[in-house]
């Protein structure tokens, strides 16, 4: 007997080539490919690469070529039919029985699939076409929301009496109908009634693509509605086992490593307007183990960015500590708090892609430091407070799965509990002195390095050449004069310098008049001081060192404005952007 060719696909879908193949063979990504020893011969020099966008791997050395069927049959020695178990079971999937439960499952969830592509096109095709329907078409407009985004997330409006239950009943029977959560029986009207009537809809899609529920907003400020309803859980919708967007996010994995999470549906939509398409919500529901996992399946770093208020704070204190235990060596889970009352939505509208991508570097946290830092909020400085400070942090670190994860974060806590009670331990100290000092001085560097953006060491790489090289510099200086800085501070020291470049005939580092602090951070953390002290007296190695740093400047200022153009063009759609956008990317190319 087959297989249905959906549970197909949804392994599939679950599961990216590299993943399947990274259990047998050692990959390292190589551009858009893996690349690792053939597992099909002995060999030195890898010839065996996976590509995830297409899902197939290749050997060169054999010619051996498939998907993950194929691999896992010919690996380990198995028939097509234990194939698709193993990798079910890898996917999170029950296993294909073939029992007349299956069929009859399988002939549910098809009529199922049929009702919810009838009704969401339904009610996308109204929205876009029936003049009716104004109101929900002002409500979209006043969100800076079009034709685009109704059509990519097959937005639906359903008016206040609808009457489409009696259209499906035509072809399904009424339990069936029911069973979907779109409908239920009023007891007093003796009638089935739509439960989004009067509500904008939004699809919430399985892995696949396919919509299996819907969330539904009210479009009037109707104190006795809730604003959002979900679909109930049926035999083919679990709130807790499924996220919104993922079918469309999940296809970026082999491109972007990190997936924002977010609360609402809007802010999915308001992200992916403005240029961001690596975004789920949860729906309605607090952050669940299987969420965690599945995105884990795609994406290395998960970004939690709730709201900025202290509902959307105590979600995100939920969710780190729901979602810590499923943390892993090569995995990051990490928290972004938006300014109080703003959301995702709110805060890119007024701002850009380019402002939200740059404030998700400077203010995102790592699951650890969040957790401490919520925590040590609430501590009081005293035996007592301290004592049940410790013994909470050890009880969430107790919970991670992972040993080697849950040793480092627990070490974590305990260092940063130390820090906050520098006499405990005293006797113990004296003979580690020397050694802590080292660690304390190392790790101390490492976390302000850490604070630090790219782009900011590149500019103290600049500054720290050209107060180091002043001569050189102030005879070239057409070679600097145009360079643009990023960094507010770096930004006004670079072009006070500039000036008495080329306003005094010979100067110093003491006409400068810098700070001294600034001084030593500079020197502390140029990465170019490095590479400068073999090469210090060879004034040509230090012209291309500086066209290097200045290259590189260009290209982030090339890439802030593309991102810029991209938001903008995604709004207007004009040729002009367009125009502007082809000739960035052409000057990006040549750099």
């Amino acid at each position: 007997m087959k297989y249905p060719k959906e549970y197909l696909d949804e392994i599939k879908n679950r599961l990216k080539v590299s993943t399947v193949v990274s259990k047998t063979v050692s990959l390292k990504k190589r551009g858009k490919e893996f690349v690792g020893l053939s597992p099909f011969k002995n060999e030195k020099t890898p010839s065996f690469t996976v590509n995830d966008e297409k899902e197939f791997y290749h050997c060169f050395a054999t010619s051996e070529h498939g998907n993950i069927f194929d691999f896992v049959m010919k690996t380990q020695n198995l028939k097509f039919g234990e194939a698709v178990k193993y990798l079910s079971q890898l996917a999170g999937m029950q296993p294909y029985m073939f029992s007349k439960q299956d069929e009859e499952r399988e002939k549910k969830w098809n009529e199922y699939k049929s009702i919810y592509n009838n009704y969401v096109d339904f009610y996308n095709n109204e929205l876009l076409k029936n003049e009716d329907y104004s109101i929900a078409r002002d409500y979209l407009k006043n969100r800076s929301l079009g034709k685009d985004e109704v059509k990519k997330f097959k937005i639906g409006y359903i008016e206040k009496n609808p009457n489409f239950f009696e259209k499906l009943k035509k072809d399904y029977s009424e339990q069936t109908l029911v069973e979907t959560g779109l409908f239920y029986l009023d007891e007093k009207k003796k009638m089935y009634v739509e439960r989004f009537r009067g509500r904008l809809i939004l699809p919430i899609n399985n892995i696949s693509g396919q919509p299996i529920a819907l969330g539904g907003r009210i479009i009037e400020n109707l104190d006795y509605l809730a604003k959002y309803i979900n679909s109930p859980e049926t035999n083919f919708f679990k709130k807790g086992s499924n996220l919104y967007n993922l079918d469309l996010a999940r296809k970026l994995s082999n491109k972007i490593d990190h997936i924002y999470l977010v609360e609402g549906y809007m802010d999915v939509i308001g992200l992916s307007k403005n240029g961001i398409d690596n975004v789920v919500a949860n729906l309605g529901t607090s952050l669940t183990n299987k969420q965690i996992l599945t995105l884990n399946q795609f994406f290395d770093d998960i970004i939690i960015c709730f709201d900025g208020d202290e509902s959307g704070y105590k979600a995100a204190v939920r969710a780190a500590e729901n979602s810590i235990r499923e943390l892993k060596p090569e995995k990051q889970i990490s928290f972004l708090f938006l300014p109080n009352k703003e959301d995702p939505d709110s805060y890119v509208n007024k701002n850009g892609k380019a402002n939200f991508l740059y404030f998700t570097k400077q203010s995102k946290l790592s699951i650890h430091q969040f957790i401490f830092s919520h925590y040590k909020k609430q501590t009081k400085n005293n035996p007592s407070s301290m004592a049940i400070f410790e013994k909470k942090l050890r009880e969430i670190a107790s919970t991670i799965k992972d040993n080697f994860v849950k040793k480092y974060v627990l070490e974590y806590f305990l260092e940063k509990i130390a820090e906050l009670t520098p006499h405990s331990n005293q006797n113990n100290k004296k003979f580690y002195l020397k050694k802590i000092k080292s660690l304390e001085t190392t790790k101390k560097y490492f976390q302000e390095s850490q604070s630090l953006t790219g782009v900011e060491l590149k500019e103290f790489s600049l500054l720290y050449l050209v107060i180091n090289k002043l001569d050189l510099l102030q005879a070239n200086i057409h070679l600097v004069e145009n360079i643009k800085l990023f960094t507010e501070l770096n930004k006004k020291i670079f072009e006070m310098i500039i000036e008495k470049m080329k306003s005094c005939p010979q100067i110093t580092i003491q006409d400068l008049n810098l700070d001294v602090q600034l001084i030593e951070k500079i020197n502390k953390f140029a990465p170019i001081k490095h590479i400068l002290k073999n090469q210090s007296d060879d004034n040509q190695k230090i012209i291309e060192l500086l066209e290097d740093i200045s290259r590189d400047l260009m290209n982030y200022d090339l890439e802030f404005r593309i991102q810029e153009l991209e938001s903008k063009f995604s709004v207007d759609m004009s040729e002009t952007t367009f125009n502007e956008l082809k000739e960035l990317k052409k000057k990006q190319n040549l750099n």
